[in-house]
């Protein structure tokens, strides 16, 4: 098997949606070499589609020139818990299409993507209750969840 791992690289569905630091690294660490053997790795593990929330489109071309679909919701260092919604609409749509795996990444992994990704597990109806679903998502990251990243995920179902 060719590339290399993203960093912080997790399934949250397995096989279907991911998340990563930003690919090829973050600020001073980013490297063009790296980021084309992480595109590789990724297309060997089946990723076909990215979700950047980063606040800028970096990376854009060299997705697009790996033919891999690209969605873009920029958030800059907060996001309003009213904008949710329109990132889990944009999610469902990249996971829509028949055979699509997304990865999605910010600069780094923190509470906003992690507790995003457990309100999605709410959203999507994979688990029904958010304490579990805090549960699934802080054994899936590896990382505890702090009140920054509670906040995206649901306290009601139904």
């Amino acid at each position: 098997m060719a590339g290399l791992e993203p960093r912080g690289f997790k399934w949250v569905i397995a096989g279907r949606l991911a998340i990563s630091e930003r690919i090829g690294g973050y600020g001073f660490q980013h490297r063009r070499v790296r980021r084309e053997e992480e595109i590789i790795w990724l297309t060997e593990q089946g990723v076909n589609t990215i979700l950047s929330l980063m606040p800028g489109n970096q990376n854009q071309a060299a997705y697009e020139g790996a033919t891999l679909r690209f969605f873009h919701f920029p958030i800059e260092d907060d996001l309003d818990p009213e904008d949710v919604d329109k990132i889990f609409g944009v999610l469902d749509d990249a996971l829509g299409e028949s055979g699509s795996s997304v990865l999605v990444h910010r600069e780094l992994i923190g509470d906003l993507l992690v507790g995003l990704m457990g309100g999605y597990l709410v959203h999507s109806g994979l688990v029904k209750d958010p304490i579990v679903a805090t549960s699934v998502i802080q054994e899936i990251s590896g990382r505890p969840l702090g009140p920054e990243g509670r906040r995206f995920i649901p306290t009601v179902t139904g």
